[in-house]
């Protein structure tokens, strides 16, 4: 009687052990089916997404981001975002670096400072390449600009679109200018980019890098004679209270590139991808819009408060001379196929 009872025992705890394996593989199964699924798409959830720009909030860019955050609010119950402005979370150095460690969704910077990253961005800088708006569009909504996208991915980034910071111009206490002689001798900060610094050099002036934060006291004291910005900025910015002279040199033509993380990018549901995709290209077409808008607004301001001068026909041509030793300069550091194929495509778009 009693071997039988430890029998009966022993036959329980075995049915039960197996029954919890069982049990416990179909359990397991299941989780891991579910990781596996939100790893391809993300779990997706309730979220706030902070945007970080440089502007203040009274510049098109601000106004592309509210647009961005409207769109997106309109389409998703899960996602709001938050726009912070004038760089009251970081420059657009660090805020790219924010992005890459996952402590920020998504910043909005100039192409220039993605350089530091990759080389091949400053293919944006080359001077006197881009003419005019139609063809930065096309370049950039091509498949060349396309390509750049994409490059952003090695580096933790999600590109998603194009906007626009526009044509940069200049603008001087000394003197108009309305040819390449005139530019000689002129201190001009430029940004902290050695293209630019060059370029400079190239036409003759004496360029000084030096933070934006900076150049207008440097302005107001006489430390430098000029700058160099968009029409928006330079009005934005109450350059015509320490500046006489504006002039449309159209050197170089700067995009704003939409980065958003790609670690927090993974963590989204795909519906909330698509959602965020779209809306960073609506709002960059609306962005790209605007800009013009406000830029020939500002110019129009600007001809009041300042004395403004025409290029002379002909001087671009004697700038974009000027300049080839600098193109060829860089060509191999940026990759010599990239500047290949950015000058072939606006020469296909002119």
């Amino acid at each position: 009687m009693k071997k039988l009872s430890i029998l009966f025992l022993s036959i329980i705890m075995i049915s039960t052990l197996v029954l919890a394996a069982c049990g416990g593989n179909s359990s397991s199964t299941g989780a891991s089916e579910k990781e596996s699924s939100d790893s391809a798409s993300g779990e997706g959830g309730k979220r706030t997404l902070k945007v970080s720009i440089g502007v203040n909030d009274k510049h098109p860019e601000y106004e592309g981001a509210m647009k961005f955050k409207e769109l997106v609010e309109a389409e998703s119950d899960d996602l709001t975002v938050e726009v912070y402005h004038s760089g009251q979370i970081a420059d657009d150095r660090s805020a790219i670096e924010m992005l890459q460690f996952g402590t920020l969704d998504i910043t909005i910077p100039s192409t220039s400072p993605l350089v530091n990253f990759i080389p091949e961005f400053g293919v944006f800088d080359l001077p006197f390449t881009v003419p005019n708006e139609e063809v930065a569009d096309k370049v950039l909504d091509g498949a060349f600009g396309d390509k750049m996208l994409e490059k952003v991915d090695g580096q933790g980034l999600v590109g998603l679109a194009w906007w626009e910071n526009g044509f940069r111009n200049l603008t001087n206490d000394v003197k108009p200018v309305a040819a390449m002689e005139d530019v000689k001798g002129l201190k001009i900060r430029t940004m902290e980019n050695e293209i630019h610094l060059d370029a400079w050099k190239a036409l003759g002036a004496n360029p000084t890098p030096m933070a934006f934060t900076e150049l207008f006291t440097a302005l107001q004291q006489g430390t430098i004679d000029g700058q160099e910005n968009p029409y928006p900025t330079i009005l934005l910015s109450k350059y015509p209270e320490v500046q006489k002279h504006v002039s449309n040199t159209n050197h170089v033509y700067t995009p704003f590139i939409f980065l958003f993380s790609k670690k927090i990018w993974e963590e989204l549901s795909a519906e909330q991808q698509e959602v965020i995709a779209k809306a960073a290209v609506e709002a960059g077409k609306f962005n790209r819009q605007r800009n013009r808008e406000v830029a020939d607004e500002s110019l129009e301001t600007l001809k009041k408060e300042m004395t403004f001068t025409e290029i002379k026909d002909g001087e671009f041509e004697k700038f974009q001379e000027a300049v080839k030793p600098v193109i060829d300069k860089y060509k191999d550091k940026i990759g010599a196929e990239i500047v290949d194929e950015f000058l072939a495509e606006i020469d296909k778009a002119k």
